[in-house]
């Protein structure tokens, strides 16, 4: 079955360099193969291109007829995969859980989830005005729903 032969190619593609890991791989019924991935430094278009012939490469057109597509996960897509957590540490994220909305500095990944600090205004305890506070929210991996980094222009 093709697909099955495509995801071996593209395992065997991802084997040859352990930075790079696979974000979403889908195949329609027309045969138009998508592959979506990410890396520990980033992806470059060579990177694309490598996974892309590992599997052209070894495929006949002549057999079966398809379309590939190999791209990098873009930087306003959703983190999906534990180590995208660990390359943004340090980059400003925004959670979203099943209780609220969390914004602030990723200041670490580990193999259940994710630290995030921020500052925040709050009223004094006595007196009148506010004061900044230092927070911080452990969220695990499961209590996440989505997960963005916030670009800054």
């Amino acid at each position: 079955m093709l697909k099955d032969k495509v995801k071996t190619l593209l395992n065997n593609a991802l084997s040859l360099d352990k930075s790079l890991f696979l974000i979403d791989f889908t195949m329609g019924a027309d045969n138009s193969i998508n592959v979506v991935l990410d890396g520990d430094q980033g992806v470059s278009v060579q990177d694309c291109m490598k996974v892309s012939r590992a599997i052209e490469h070894n495929l006949d057109r002549e057999v079966e007829d398809f379309s590939l597509t190999v791209t990098s996960a873009g930087a306003a897509s959703p983190m999906v995969n534990p180590r995208q957590y660990k390359k943004n540490v340090g980059r400003k994220v925004k959670v979203l859980t099943s209780e609220d909305i969390y914004e602030g500095n990723l200041t670490s990944a580990h193999e259940n989830g994710i630290v995030l600090e921020w500052k925040a205004r709050e009223p004094k305890p006595i007196g009148k005005g506010k004061t900044t506070v230092q927070k911080k929210k452990e969220i695990t991996f499961s209590d996440i729903k989505e997960a963005k980094v916030i670009l800054k222009f």
